[in-house]
């Protein structure tokens, strides 16, 4: 295994995405979201959902509860994601406009 990679073997087409993308937790991937132009955040999405299947694919042959820091990268990228998706789908814009502000809500899970 190489010491510097990001992502597992296999998902090299995605490390470009990895350094911004690849957050741990709600918080970063919400104020991620929304610093991101849509052009950015509409290419990590593109690329994303035509490799969805492999993805999942590959996470789902691993424990969760013990995932490699490859493979955590790659669950992140995907909660990434999900994040966007609705951005990309519905807003088509970063932030949702006209609702409760994002940064109000507060996890009652300590996010590392």
């Amino acid at each position: 295994m190489v010491a510097d990679r990001i992502l597992p073997s296999g998902f090299e087409d995605l490390e470009s995405f990895a350094r911004d993308w690849a957050l741990a937790t709600e918080s970063e991937r919400r104020r991620k979201r929304q610093s991101t132009d849509m052009e950015a955040t509409r290419a990590f999405y593109d690329r994303m959902t035509e490799r969805i299947g492999d993805i999942l694919g590959y996470l789902n042959e691993l424990d969760l509860q013990s995932l490699p820091v490859d493979a955590q990268n790659l669950l992140h990228m995907t909660l990434s994601l999900a994040e966007v998706g609705l951005a990309v789908e519905i807003y088509r814009q970063p932030a949702v406009t006209d609702g409760f502000p994002a940064d109000r809500f507060r996890s009652r899970r300590l996010e590392n």
